[in-house]
């Protein structure tokens, strides 16, 4: 029997979770002591049930304690098995030492959630130099992905669509969400001058000016990337851009700055966010 428990702000994809698979939905108790040490009680019985915990990882230093001894309890209380359903999957962009004495916090992360969890699935993993994420996990973890629920949403909703790439770490999302859209597809080229500075060049593209510009990624943090992209598409003459990305983890100024040069910005639910319009429960079963 599979019974859903959400961490705080998990709670409409839990109960989505659980009512398609028609499965039990269970809750934790969660505080702050005074000193700040968490509180965890689990408020239902999981003995003998397979426990899905939910808990997408964005801001993951908030919320790691109180999931490592929320699976924990649940396992010390009888569960059958313990996994964890992640939307977004923190800390997979740091995976080699690029300065001495860096920690490569992607093998550190995977090996604190196996030792916890039986298995682990998650959406679209923000992987660079990983082909899969079985190299640094040792519990089963299942990637799905989320480019035809974004290319659905613009074949739906975007004519004479033009899917834009702002760099080619984008270029596998770029091809895969245009296909799907039935849109032509554009990468641009990027050059990153800092952790918020980059230069985005643009080719001759004359051959586009009737395209409605869709700015598509993976994952947008400080938006300094799909600001300059839109930026540099306005000034070609192209109309505001619409954009779409996975995971929204900016900020909340990154999001007003991105709101004055979009056309509308869509994300999926794996960050809760004001964007959010494209479900992925049913990728998570």
């Amino acid at each position: 029997m599979r019974h859903f428990i959400p961490l705080p702000g998990n709670e409409a994809l839990a109960t989505e979770l659980a009512r398609l698979a028609s499965a039990s939905l269970g809750s934790l108790e969660t505080r702050h002591f005074p000193d700040g040490e968490s509180y965890i009680r689990l408020l239902d019985d999981v003995a003998g049930k397979d426990v899905d915990f939910v808990c997408t990882l964005a801001r993951p230093d908030n919320q790691i304690l109180r999931l490592i001894f929320a699976a924990e309890t649940a396992r010390e209380l009888g569960a059958k098995s313990v996994r964890l359903i992640a939307p977004y999957l923190a800390y997979m962009r740091q995976d080699r030492r690029f300065q001495d004495g860096e920690s490569i916090s992607s093998t550190h992360f995977a090996k604190l959630l196996s030792r916890s969890f039986d298995s682990v699935i998650t959406i679209d993993p923000h992987l660079h130099r990983i082909a899969d994420l079985a190299e640094i996990f040792s519990i089963p973890a299942r990637v799905e992905h989320a480019a035809p629920l974004l290319a659905n949403w613009i074949k739906n909703n975007v004519k004479n669509a033009l899917v834009v790439g702002p760099d080619s770490e984008s270029e596998q999302w770029v091809k895969a969400v245009a296909q799907r859209a039935g849109a032509e597809q554009l990468v641009l080229t990027k050059k990153r001058l800092g952790d918020h500075d980059v230069e985005i060049s643009i080719p001759d593209l004359s051959r586009f000016q009737r395209k409605i510009p869709v700015l598509v990624d993976d994952i947008i943090s400080s938006g300094r990337t799909m600001i300059e992209t839109a930026e540099a598409l306005i000034a070609h003459g192209f109309p505001k851009p619409y954009i779409l990305t996975v995971h929204a983890l900016f900020s909340s100024a990154t999001y007003w700055q991105l709101n004055q040069l979009a056309t509308d910005i869509v994300s999926t639910d794996s960050v809760p966010h004001e964007t959010s319009r494209i479900g992925i429960a049913e990728l998570l079963l």
